[in-house]
Formats: C-alpha cells, structure tokens, sequence
C-alpha cells in the first residue's frame, strides 16, 4: 500500500497539511499535546477498526448458516 493511498493526494487534505506542518516552530509543551492528540486519535482509529472486523465476523458467521 502506497502512502498516497492512505493519506490522499488532495494538498488540502488535514492529514496531508499535519504531516507536513513545520515542528521546529513548536515547544516541548505543544508536541508533547500533540502526541498526546495522536495517540487518542490511533486509539479511536483501532476502536473503529475492531468494531468493523467484530460486525463483519457477525456477518459472516449469519449469512454461512
């Protein structure tokens, strides 16, 4: 999988723009917040996931009987 694919082409696109964005300009303070927002947002990302991989395995285990 391409990076590209994950996080889109679009030069407006957030993600991109985060990613991008200069962390020379930024104090312990602001990165360490910083982290701090990205790791909830990796855990929310990982609850999503583990709920659709729980719902699909429902799915699945209805429509095989």
């Amino acid at each position: 999988m391409d990076l590209d694919d994950i996080l889109g082409r679009r030069g407006d696109d957030p993600l991109t723009a985060l990613l991008a964005e200069d962390l020379d300009r930024l104090s312990v303070g602001e990165l360490e917040a910083r982290v701090t927002a990205l790791e909830g947002e990796i855990a929310r990302c990982r609850a999503k996931i583990a709920g659709a991989v729980s719902h699909r395995a429902s799915a699945d285990s209805l429509f095989k009987s």
